[in-house]
């Protein structure tokens, strides 16, 4: 319950604090940026603001709290105390001073009966395709927590850290799978969970609602902003059809191999494998399981969205005026209007809002900096873009300095993303069979567009840039966010390209603009199925929610307790919250972490030939708990020497028999004298 209470408090502390700092957001909807009319329900944009603002609004102070207060037994409970209580007077506050000035709410939807219906069967299918994204990934049922095969991996540090919130105490924060250092993976969105969990909520719903929400904030924020640019419902739809199902060759080339007289429908119908030839796209890189697995990239989605609506009618302000002004030199980077600022509150709002996203998504902040600079070069109060980027970066440098030990970033030039052809026709090929005719539609809408729709998609393409020089970390895989941010913005003017060519009376450009949309999205559509298929066909990681093991980590143990184990992914040590010397080590090396140094320390730990060697590794690395089961007896990293670990630590936990024993060392408790 208190969890339930805790996400109304921040949607109503969301409202208190946007009607404060965005007081006139309401009227964002009732005109296009060019200043045409359109039927657009202001609680399109509100409701998915209010729950960004309070959710960063109530989280951080949370989070802060509990890290002062670290040293008591359970520092969440004063913090949630202390936060929800405070937010409540003020959202009572707001409420009375709201009463006094205007209604508190309009009509929820458009005012315009096709358009409200419209935006109900849109809000319908939003909540649908992500309820069943986040529900058949993610769930208990009879006592069992059930984890998809396709979200599996991602979800092995995403559960670790949320029950190193909800069950231990997990301040200063330290990441599960690399446990005693510092915290390079941007946790907020777990921790948000894990809290939701500390107050009573079930860990499915607490991972689950957010995400939903989240997901569906993204999608509402772009449909506001794809009937601003264009003005059109329609390419509004489009737009969210293009962001939900992705444009590729994978399926045309998936079908045109399979064997000649086999049934097509029946190759497809059995087939649970994610499809696509271009590397790492069987992960399932590109389409809507990545939402599945990264439950914060959705959050950081709606809020880069929310920037570039706020921000925007600064660039058509000067495209207005340079439309009714001869163009120059000096009225675009000269003029006073060019650089004034018209009012402080928003963009140093906006910047503490960008900033704070940070450690919920860092792709997200960095994605919306790049549009942002890009836009801002031909916008007027250019300053207003700058004190926000300033003060984006400037939390961002402070969220560093208090997570991470050393550069949170280590940027350098790395040219060709994953393409096998590291070349500048080697990077087209490899758009081409990624996105399949989506890059052509770009070039069209670019031709047929006027110069401000032009300018737009430059700066949509600014992410996808991004991720084909720069590399911030070891694994640059992590860059396919940057290239589907940029999709999904370019998606605003292929919907709006092929709005108009639905426009056209004639039949053929009606069949045309019909099969182009077929094109964009039949291979996302198939993707979407194959998540469906592969998460109840392929079974699932089935947890025990009353096992043992779990209980047993979870009573007796804290986020301050290192446990040395075998390469763990998921499992019911990691359920119950045990932070990992060494997990699986992709995870944390991917992350910027020295997982090769801890390879060669597990080894040694486990091989140790006597009691004193075993203790004095122990002690230099802070483990408090060794486990031994069966995958250290198998391993083929190391010679495990059970008998020396038997003989030096009491075993405070053990089941099972033979090499399927599992059992749990304390290392506080020796078992011969130095």
């Amino acid at each position: 319950m208190l969890g339930i209470i805790y996400l109304m408090l921040c949607l109503c502390l969301g409202w208190a604090i946007s009607n404060f700092v965005f007081p006139d957001l309401d009227e964002f909807t009732s005109t296009t940026y060019d200043n045409r009319p359109i039927h657009l329900s202001p609680y399109l944009l509100l409701i998915p603001v209010w729950f960004i603002i309070g959710v960063l609004s109530m989280t951080w102070p949370v989070y802060l709290i509990a890290l002062l207060a670290s040293s008591l037994e359970a520092p969440l409970l004063l913090a949630n105390t202390i936060v929800m209580n405070l937010a409540a007077i003020f959202v009572v506050a707001s409420i009375c001073n709201r009463y006094h000035k205007k209604k508190l709410f309009n009509k929820l939807l458009s005012k315009d009966s096709g358009s409200k219906d419209i935006e109900w069967t849109l809000l319908f299918f939003v909540w649908l395709l992500a309820t069943i994204l986040m529900w058949s990934t993610f769930y208990i049922k009879d006592g069992q927590l059930n984890i998809g095969v396709s979200v599996f991996s991602d979800f092995s540090p995403h559960v670790g850290m949320i029950r190193s919130f909800s069950y231990g105490n997990n301040f200063p924060t330290s990441y599960s799978h690399f446990a005693g250092e510092d915290i390079k993976y941007h946790f907020m969105f777990q921790f948000l969970a894990g809290n939701l969990e500390f107050l009573g909520m079930r860990i499915d719903y607490a991972f689950n609602i957010p995400s939903i929400l989240s997901l569906m904030s993204a999608f509402m924020l772009l449909y506001v902003l794809t009937v601003k640019i264009t003005g059109r419902i329609l390419s509004g739809v489009l737009a969210l059809l293009f962001f939900a199902f992705r444009s590729g060759k994978a399926l045309f080339l998936y079908i045109s191999k399979i064997p000649k007289g086999e049934s097509i429908i029946a190759s497809l119908w059995n087939n649970t494998s994610f499809i696509g030839e271009t590397t790492h796209e069987d992960w399932g890189l590109w389409n809507l399981n990545v939402y599945c697995n990264q439950r914060h990239l959705a959050f950081g989605l709606a809020a880069m969205f929310f920037l570039i609506i706020m921000f925007l009618p600064h660039f058509y302000e000067m495209a207005q005026t340079l439309k009714d002004n001869k163009p120059s030199f000096k009225k675009i980077f000269l003029s006073k209007e060019g650089w004034e600022i018209k009012s402080i509150r928003y963009p140093v709002s906006l910047g503490i809002l960008l900033g704070s996203m940070s450690f919920f998504h860092g792709s997200a902040v960095i994605a919306c900096l790049l549009v942002l600079f890009v836009i801002a070069i031909f916008s007027k109060r250019r300053l207003e873009f700058l004190i926000t980027a300033l003060l984006t970066v400037a939390l961002t440098f402070l969220q560093s300095r208090l997570f991470i030990s050393g550069s949170i970033v280590s940027a350098k030039f790395f040219f060709g993303f994953i393409a096998e052809n590291k070349t500048i026709f080697g990077v087209i090929s490899y758009l081409e069979r990624l996105l399949g005719i989506l890059p052509l539609c770009i070039v069209l809408a670019f031709i047929f567009g006027g110069l401000v729709e032009r300018y737009l998609i430059i700066a949509s393409l600014a992410p996808l840039v991004f991720a084909f020089t720069v590399s911030l970390t070891v694994d640059v895989t992590v860059n396919h966010k940057y290239i589907m941010m940029s999709c999904i913005l370019i998606g605003v003017f292929v919907a709006g390209f092929i709005t108009r060519i639905l426009d056209r009376k004639k039949l053929i450009f009606k069949i045309s603009g019909g099969l182009l949309i077929l094109m964009l999205t039949i291979t996302g559509i198939y993707d979407f199925t194959t998540v469906l298929r592969k998460n109840s066909r392929e079974g699932k990681i089935i947890l025990n929610m009353e096992d043992p093991l779990t209980e047993f980590i979870r009573t007796n143990c804290d986020a301050k307790d290192i446990f040395l184990t075998d390469s763990y992914t998921i499992n019911q040590v990691v359920l119950g919250g045990a932070m990992l010397y060494q997990g699986h080590q992709y995870y944390a090396w991917s992350a910027g972490y020295d997982t090769g140094f801890r390879d060669i320390m597990v080894a040694r730990m486990y091989e140790a030939k006597t009691p004193r060697e075993l203790h004095d590794l122990v002690m230099k690395n802070k483990i408090r708990y060794i486990i031994v089961d069966y995958g250290n007896r198998v391993s083929m990293d190391y010679d495990l020497n059970e008998e020396n670990i038997r003989a030096t630590y009491k075993c405070v936990y053990e089941t099972g028999q033979g090499e399927w024993d599992i059992s749990i060392f304390d290392t506080k408790k020796m078992l011969y004298n130095e």
